[in-house]
């Protein structure tokens, strides 16, 4: 398993991430705020008898509310640069998880387990420590709650590929109602630029990569493949391949997408006007758009079209 962990950002928090000069300033947010409103719900089926649900809850009480920096497993996933990334016009941070947890050794990281159900085995050790009642049982009961609470989320958020970091609050700090936690710069292994960022971002996010020394790269959207790639200011071209960013020794001389044959170019980039040429003589559209009946059967086809639906329903 890579220990290469990914934040996406956007673009308009840029100085705010990068304003100190030996750190980069995360933020931090309690599950109470977090986007998802059942954050800490999966843990029991609430369908229990009412005096078991009346022992979890004064067994277990209120979950604490901890301070939590959110990361993906993956520097590619598309929805997270759409959602987090400003849609594609912000950047990515790619953090070694091994040096993090060196320099916050207080905190603890775990992935997100996507589940629509709670665990039935918590469910056992509910009725044991209900049943029993050893202390042991109320303490294996409280440990799996909090951990299943934390790290467990609906199916529905699957995409995110989400790696959970809980913070002491003592590494944290507080301006303006903000959980901010510094981090220091040599924990940053690349950055990534989204394909729709500004100029301004673009410069701004290769001399940040200048000043950390570490790698940088520009994800691109391809014409053949639904995933995305990396392009380095080199023009060299890189994929995720389940675990880290690494170079990919086939790719277009000219979009540089990366391409499974040995052709110098993509089937796009291969295009030329012969075939351009071709294409056009064999389009039936343009031969009845040429003899000005184009309109007329594209009129004709939508009636057929739409007697067909009506048909169907």
């Amino acid at each position: 398993m890579s220990n290469r962990i990914y934040k996406y950002v956007g673009h308009s928090y840029l100085d705010k991430v990068f304003k100190p000069e030996d750190n980069v300033t995360l933020k931090c947010s309690y599950p109470k705020d977090f986007n998802d409103p059942y954050e800490l719900f999966l843990t029991i089926n609430y369908n229990e008898r009412p005096e078991v649900l009346a022992f979890y809850a004064d067994a277990v009480g209120e979950l604490p509310q901890l301070p939590i920096t959110c990361f993906s497993r993956s520097p590619a996933v598309i929805p997270m640069w759409a959602h987090y990334a400003e849609t594609l016009q912000g950047f990515c941070i790619e953090f070694d998880e091994q040096l993090l947890g060196q320099f916050f050794p207080e905190s603890a990281f775990g992935d997100v387990d996507y589940e629509d159900t709670p665990s039935a085995g918590l469910a056992d050790t509910l009725y044991r420590a209900y049943e029993i009642g050893k202390p042991r049982y109320i303490h294996f009961l409280r440990k799996g709650v909090f951990s299943a609470a934390y790290y467990t989320k609906a199916t529905c958020w699957n995409y995110e590929q989400e790696r959970r970091m809980i913070v002491k609050e003592s590494e944290t700090r507080l301006i303006d109602e903000l959980i901010l936690m510094d981090v220091p710069k040599e924990c940053i292994t690349g950055l990534i630029v989204g394909p729709r960022a500004s100029a301004v971002t673009i410069r701004a996010i290769r001399e940040v990569a200048k000043q950390i020394g570490c790698r940088h790269f520009q994800l691109k959207i391809g014409r053949t493949s639904p995933n995305p790639f990396f392009v380095d200011e080199d023009g060299k071209s890189f994929i995720f391949s389940g675990t880290e960013i690494e170079f990919s020794s086939q790719f277009c001389s000219t979009c540089k997408e990366p391409i499974s044959n040995e052709s110098k170019q993509c089937s796009w980039c291969r295009i030329k006007e012969v075939h351009k040429e071709d294409a056009a003589m064999r389009n039936p559209y343009r031969m009845l758009a040429h003899c000005g009946l184009l309109e007329s059967y594209i009129e004709s086809v939508q009636v057929i079209d739409r007697r067909i639906r009506n048909s169907e329903d």
